[in-house]
């Protein structure tokens, strides 16, 4: 027994946006990651935290710099999930087993109670 049955006669939707940007979201999420934190890197590296204002200033930049990478990361993963459901809606459609309905050849005429 087959799990998922092609309809007859469906066809696949042409493709779009959704693919471009799949093809695409390794190199946005690698870009998004590495470019803040080597921003971070040399923030490290030329500030002199030598006084409490400035090292509270580098732990200000870490804070900022780790929420942006983590709020990049959702953003990607909210983009891939999206560009999932819009390739399988795009795909073949698919039929699933048919439950027999007791009343499909004689309909109801009166609403239900």
């Amino acid at each position: 027994m087959r799990w998922l049955n092609k309809l007859p006669g469906s066809i696949r939707s042409a493709s779009g946006l959704e693919w471009a940007l799949w093809r695409k979201l390794p190199a946005i999420w690698a870009a998004g990651t590495v470019l803040p934190l080597g921003a971070l890197g040399a923030y490290h590296w030329l500030a002199d935290a030598s006084t409490p204002a400035a090292a509270r200033a580098v732990l200000l930049a870490d804070y900022v710099v780790v929420g942006l990478v983590v709020f990049h990361w959702t953003a990607v993963l909210t983009i891939a999930i999206g560009c999932v459901v819009v390739m399988l809606m795009k795909g073949p459609a698919y039929v699933a087993d048919g439950l027999a309905v007791s009343h499909s050849d004689q309909p109801r005429t009166e609403p239900e109670h």
